[in-house]
């Protein structure tokens, strides 16, 4: 397996928590969590980390129901993950994000959003 950086992402309606992770270490280090009303300003945020990481791929946690059921949000973070690809030309997972919030929250995690995504691509490199 070549060495590749991962960007993740756990997508919200009002937060996107970020995350970076390698495949070497199959660890993931949290970022920041980006708060913005609007897309522009919310893509040109992921720009930058795009630019400052050079990731080969990005990782977006699918929210489900506990059972595995999609609701409203499995579509909406399909809807930016579909963004992510076209305007960055890069491939783009989808990972299974039940209960990484909980699991963030429990550990006490400062910033729950960008833990929640670290945990988010922990599981995608886990899963190479």
């Amino acid at each position: 397996m070549p060495d590749i950086t991962v960007l993740g992402f756990d997508w919200g309606r009002r937060r996107i928590g970020t995350a970076v992770g390698n495949s070497i270490t199959r660890t993931a280090t949290p970022l920041s969590t980006l708060r913005a009303d609007r897309n522009d300003i919310k893509f040109d945020a992921i720009a930058a980390l795009i630019r400052q990481w050079q990731p080969q791929q990005l990782v977006v946690g699918l929210p489900l129901h506990p059972d595995g059921a999609a609701h409203d949000n499995t579509a909406r973070a399909r809807r930016f993950a579909h963004q992510l690809e076209g305007r960055f030309r890069l491939p783009v997972a989808l990972v299974d994000e039940r209960y990484t919030s909980v699991v963030a929250e429990d550990a006490g995690a400062d910033d729950v959003d960008s833990a929640a995504a670290q945990l988010i691509v922990e599981q995608y490199l886990q899963q190479l």
